[in-house]
């Protein structure tokens, strides 16, 4: 099943209460998040949207992305992959669909909640270094899974 079909029966279930765990593909996260290696168990939104929040979001008509959000005003959105240097379009409020509550990583049962003190220690260090990002993610690309599933 493609995200166009998969997606929105995953935002009603959501929006019904309902936590969902999917698999993430992609590498547009690196590097705390790997593709086909992890799951994010999403969940409703139930406040305002803040920068650094990780959300999944519509960015046009059957193509989404889950990033962070990386600037925000009252009516726009915009997001940044962490594994990305430059940011998503512009999008609507109303196109961020579902907040990320947590990650399984790593085949691990327990998950590391975005609210976290780990995973906000690791975010806020990771946005302070955007201007160094495009080394880091040399660097990530370049090392051996094993040896990166040891790092974070």
């Amino acid at each position: 099943m493609n995200n166009a079909e998969f997606l929105p029966e995953v935002f009603a279930l959501v929006n019904e209460g309902h936590d969902v765990t999917i698999p993430l593909r992609g590498y547009s996260m690196r590097p705390f998040l790997e593709d086909g290696r992890d799951l994010a168990i999403l969940c409703k939104i139930d406040r305002p949207l803040r920068v650094g929040d990780i959300v999944l979001a519509e960015l046009s008509p059957g193509r989404y992305a889950l990033h962070r959000i990386f600037r925000l005003n009252k009516s726009h959105v915009q997001m940044l992959g962490d594994g990305n240097l430059t940011p998503d379009p512009i999008i609507r409020h109303e196109d961020v669909k579902v907040f990320v509550k947590a990650f399984l990583r790593k085949g691990s049962k327990i998950p590391d909640y975005v609210d976290g003190k780990k995973f906000q220690r690791y975010s806020k260090f990771w946005m302070k270094v955007r201007p160094a990002r495009r080394w880091f993610l040399a660097v990530w690309r370049r090392l051996p899974m094993k040896v990166r599933n040891g790092l974070v």
